[in-house]
């Protein structure tokens, strides 16, 4: 191509003059062209290979997918990924040789060929996930272009983030204990912080399987919560998770006690698979209740904003289906007015990964984000980025080619779980 480039010019040039001597004028315009890139066309990209790697105990999967042009993308899943190296194999092998700039094709594709094979949640969408966005990624930098500019443009160039303070209640933390922790967020410039109320060690539990809250326990998580905002004043978003552990009685119990405290959200405080139940408790109080983590796909969300069971959805971006299915979850429910939070324990390529998402979507309210970013040395050895994670609260969108985000494999391997094959 450089060649027959070259040649093009100095032709035309020669042909334009008819003088010889006159050669050497277009050499500054053919010096430009050959340091110039030199991808062939988008047309002729094609997919190579699908390779994987886990860290944190299996349950964090790391996607790479390599083209015919060097060009690579990384993707990320979360949760529900452990013991999935085979299954990642299996669906790369279903692309190979393929385009990978038709990402929603190579998503049908991978889904519907599934359909007995799990595609429908779990596992399955799980990887496919962190594919999927390692498609977005190559997209991205194929074509030069930020991922958000593949999804439509931005709304917004930083995305807010709220702080999981990972108070984790099997420490038993008092309520000062959360006014400290609040505080210490606050501090660092974030403006919305969440904390765990469900506690299985709480020597005031009816029993180990009782879903059902003692008053006791209605009175620590009341107390706790009550700390928190007591610490932070009223301009300082709280909220609160449950993880999915109580029944509904005490979801609605909780729900009432903290109206109060003009929360931002109670998250999960029934388990994912009962909507209905889910509506019983957001129908009770004036309290906005969360949920979505753990639904799959835009199907499952459907009858979740069809009968108003919540306020609020935080699909987990690394693990609903991939970026665009996110982008169509968010959308779904801005027909419904109901705001779009992102749940996220991913790495950082996860986080940005999300940002592009939240950046295209007008429903955007807030994003997780971790007290492990800050705490742990892991999060910045197994990424390269450009500038602060985060700022006063807020994420900065990457303008990068792609999500902005690669993958660190010499940083990573370290940390690499024994037994499975590291990018191989």
């Amino acid at each position: 191509m450089k060649n027959d480039r070259r040649a093009f010019i100095s032709k035309s040039l020669l042909a334009g003059t008819g003088l010889g001597f006159m050669s050497s004028y277009g050499q500054g315009y053919e010096s430009a062209i050959d340091k110039a890139p030199k991808r062939s066309a988008p047309s002729t990209l094609k997919i190579t290979d699908v390779k994987s790697a886990y860290i944190r105990n299996g349950g964090a999967l790391f996607v790479k997918v390599y083209t015919n042009q060097g060009i690579y993308g990384c993707g990320e899943g979360a949760d529900a990924v452990q013991g999935t190296y085979h299954l990642v194999k299996k669906l790369g092998e279903r692309i190979k040789g393929e385009n990978p700039l038709n990402i929603h094709r190579l998503f049908e594709d991978i889904r519907k060929s599934g359909f007995f094979q799990g595609a429908q949640s779990g596992m399955y969408v799980a990887v496919l996930t962190a594919i999927e966005t390692a498609l977005w990624d190559l997209a991205g930098k194929a074509l030069d272009v930020p991922v958000y500019q593949l999804l439509g443009g931005k709304f917004r160039d930083k995305i807010r983030v709220y702080m999981d303070t990972a108070l984790y209640q099997n420490r038993l933390p008092k309520p000062e204990d959360f006014a400290v922790a609040a505080r210490e967020a606050v501090d660092m410039g974030f403006t919305a912080v969440k904390f765990d109320l469900d506690q299985a060690n709480d020597p005031n539990k009816y029993d180990h399987y009782n879903w059902t809250a003692s008053p006791a326990e209605l009175q620590r998580m009341y107390d706790q919560m009550a700390a928190t905002r007591q610490e932070v004043g009223p301009n300082i978003d709280i909220c609160a998770d449950m993880h999915g552990r109580y029944d509904a009685v005490t979801g609605m119990k909780v729900a009432k006690l903290l109206e109060p405290l003009n929360m931002m959200w109670l998250e999960e405080p029934i388990a994912a698979e009962n909507i209905d139940a889910y509506k019983q408790i957001t129908d009770s109080t004036s309290t906005p209740i969360c949920a979505g983590e753990n639904h799959y796909l835009a199907y499952g969300f459907r009858k979740m904003l069809e009968i108003g069971a919540v306020n609020i959805i935080m699909p987990d971006l690394q693990k609903a289906g991939g970026l665009g299915e996110a982008q169509r979850i968010a959308n779904l429910a801005n027909l419904y007015y109901v705001p779009f939070a992102p749940h996220m324990v991913a790495s950082y390529l996860g986080a940005m990964a999300s940002c592009h998402v939240c950046a295209s979507v007008p429903n955007f309210m807030i994003l997780e984000w971790q007290i492990y970013f800050h705490k742990n040395p892991m999060f910045k050895e197994i990424v390269t980025f450009d500038g602060p994670m985060v700022e006063n609260g807020f994420i900065t969108l990457s303008e990068k080619p792609g999500i902005g985000v690669d993958i660190n494999e010499e940083g990573m391997r370290k940390y690499a779980e024994k037994g499975v094959p590291f990018f191989e």
